[in-house]
């Protein structure tokens, strides 16, 4: 399947004045809104759609059958290509055998020739064997060139019909759709017996099992934070604050402007670093939902 990756968050970049999470207070050490990794599956071929067992909300394992493209108009052109090569081969059997056995004992001839090298690392073989056999699987390369030389138009057209069955079988390898990783169907593009193409996407999947809260920190609290570090992200629930554990994954090495976002003059111009924590989802975080990062002391 072709993938288009994109990182998303939908309620926006950081909340800093505007989002407490009801606390009634600004002692958190950063504010964000929770992000996840998005995957597009697109079509890899042309057709119609005859099984697509997608539904939004669904869990896909990775790998996952999830449906097929009509694979017959393919089938039958490659019944079409087996029938060109076996006319061809039948009018050129006896360059097919010239060249099959000088590959055979070109092959023996290797075999040979790896044998006598390590005999010689034993001082069980002399360099005059070793020349003798370099120069036998020369000779046999040489009558194979020679021979696909003067029977050129043959072999290309036979080479030809090869290559193209396997960009048929490709082609009906990528008809079949599986699912790329383990996530939950965000959208469905496509249905049952609708003409896809090349490209076209079918539906959008994300791993919400570990989520990515994206928060942005000053340059003052940057000798407090650390790849690897644990830190406390907390959300509003129904009964005041929920706390989740978190592990700092990543840090900008580049300040950037505060988002807009954020209310007065004075904090849009500040540089601010940004921070992604991965959090553990239990199922009740979701994308774009604003939480606060606690540092642990």
């Amino acid at each position: 399947m072709i993938t288009s990756i994109k990182r998303i968050s939908l309620l926006g970049v950081v909340t800093t004045t505007l989002f407490s999470c009801g606390n009634g207070n600004d002692n958190a050490d950063g504010y964000g809104n929770f992000e996840a990794t998005e995957i597009t599956i697109s079509a890899e071929n042309n057709g119609k759609l005859e099984v697509f067992n997608v539904t939004e909300g669904q869990q896909l394992k990775k790998e996952a059958f999830v449906g097929y493209i009509d694979t017959i108009p393919l089938s039958l052109k490659r019944e079409q290509l087996m029938v060109s090569k076996e006319v061809t081969i039948s009018k050129s059997k006896g360059v097919l055998s010239q060249i099959s056995v000088l590959n055979a004992q070109l092959s023996t001839a290797k075999k040979n020739q790896i044998r006598i090298k390590n005999l010689i690392k034993d001082n069980a073989a002399t360099q005059k064997q070793l020349d003798d056999i370099n120069g036998e699987i020369n000779v046999i390369k040489q009558q194979i060139i020679s021979i696909e030389t003067q029977n050129a138009p043959v072999v290309n057209e036979l080479k030809n019909i090869d290559v193209q069955i396997k960009q048929i079988d490709d082609q009906i390898k990528k008809s079949k759709i599986k699912n790329p990783i383990n996530g939950t169907v965000l959208v469905k593009y496509a249905e049952p017996n609708e003409i896809t193409s090349f490209g076209k996407p079918l539906y959008k999947i994300a791993d919400l099992n570990t989520m990515q809260l994206r928060v942005y920190i000053s340059e003052t609290q940057l000798e407090s934070v650390k790849i690897g570090q644990e830190v406390t992200v907390k959300v509003n629930a129904n009964d005041g604050l929920k706390n989740y554990k978190g592990t700092i994954t990543w840090i900008a090495s580049e300040a950037e402007f505060t988002p807009k976002i954020i209310q007065t003059k004075d904090e849009r111009v500040a540089l601010v670093y940004a921070v992604k924590i991965d959090v553990k989802n239990d199922g009740g975080l979701k994308i774009g939902m604003p939480a606060e990062m606690w540092l642990q002391n």
